[in-house]
């Protein structure tokens, strides 16, 4: 029995490993829809013109992209193709990692799974919290993702922000400075409600990206755990016309 719980307590450590790393940050919900394809193809537009310069989605395919979000693909080569010659090529860039590492101290990451490893809210919430800040290199920081190392690329949208702190005394008399909240201080091209749609537009494109299967796989689950049931069903009452003489 102990060898059990020690087992199932081996198995549950890096799940709470993981809650306990989140600390006690607040995430917004995005409150996408995948089905909403308007919000996709804006999605797309922002990725395409503020993220891919950078970051690569090297697991995406611009055609695959075309037939999911209904576009055609001379759309897609002449609004959202940069870097990539051929409609059938995946989502790369042109700028090499060494390059990338020697202007940004490390090599921007593929964004391909972000979603997933991240999730949504994350990304939703990560691109609402940039705040100027005078010590880091590019003169913004995150609420979500302190000391990040890139710089904030759609404050033409939003503008800049600049924290709101509070501060506390503890039982020793020291005093600790906590942000508590973000004042918009320059504002962009777009309102707060309109960066807040583009911030979530984005994030439902990145979400798509992650998984473009999703909403089939969804789909065909339905159909295979409503034959599942039906099978269930049947298949009881065969065993108990074949084991009802016996029983």
């Amino acid at each position: 029995m102990k060898k059990i719980l020690f087992a199932l307590l081996f198995m549950l450590t890096p799940v709470l490993a993981q809650a306990a790393g989140g600390g006690n940050i607040h995430l917004d919900s995005a409150d996408i829809d995948l089905q909403n394809k308007d919000s996709l193809r804006r999605g797309a537009k922002l990725f395409t013109n503020y993220c891919l310069s950078c970051h690569s989605a090297q697991f995406q395919r611009y055609n695959r992209m075309a037939r999911d979000l209904g576009m055609t693909d001379d759309q897609v080569i002449n609004n959202l193709m940069f870097a990539s010659k051929e409609v059938g090529e995946t989502m790369t860039i042109a700028m090499p990692g060494e390059q990338a590492e020697s202007w940004f101290g490390v090599n921007p990451p593929d964004l391909s799974l972000t979603a997933r490893s991240r999730g949504p809210d994350w990304i939703y919430t990560y691109l609402r919290s940039f705040y100027l800040d005078d010590s880091r290199p590019f003169g913004v920081n995150n609420l979500i993702f302190d000391k990040v190392g890139m710089p904030h690329v759609l404050w033409q949208l939003q503008g800049f922000q600049q924290p709101v702190y509070e501060t506390t005394v503890d039982e020793e008399g020291k005093e600790h400075k906590a942000i508590v909240d973000l004042e918009l201080v320059e504002q962009g091209s777009m309102s707060p409600a309109e960066y807040d749609q583009a911030a979530r537009d984005l994030t439902a494109f990145m979400t798509y990206i992650a998984e473009p299967i999703r909403l089939e796989r969804k789909r065909i689950g339905l159909w295979v755990i409503g034959f599942l049931v039906i099978f269930t069903i049947l298949a009881y009452m065969l065993k108990k016309e074949y084991w009802k003489d016996v029983h």
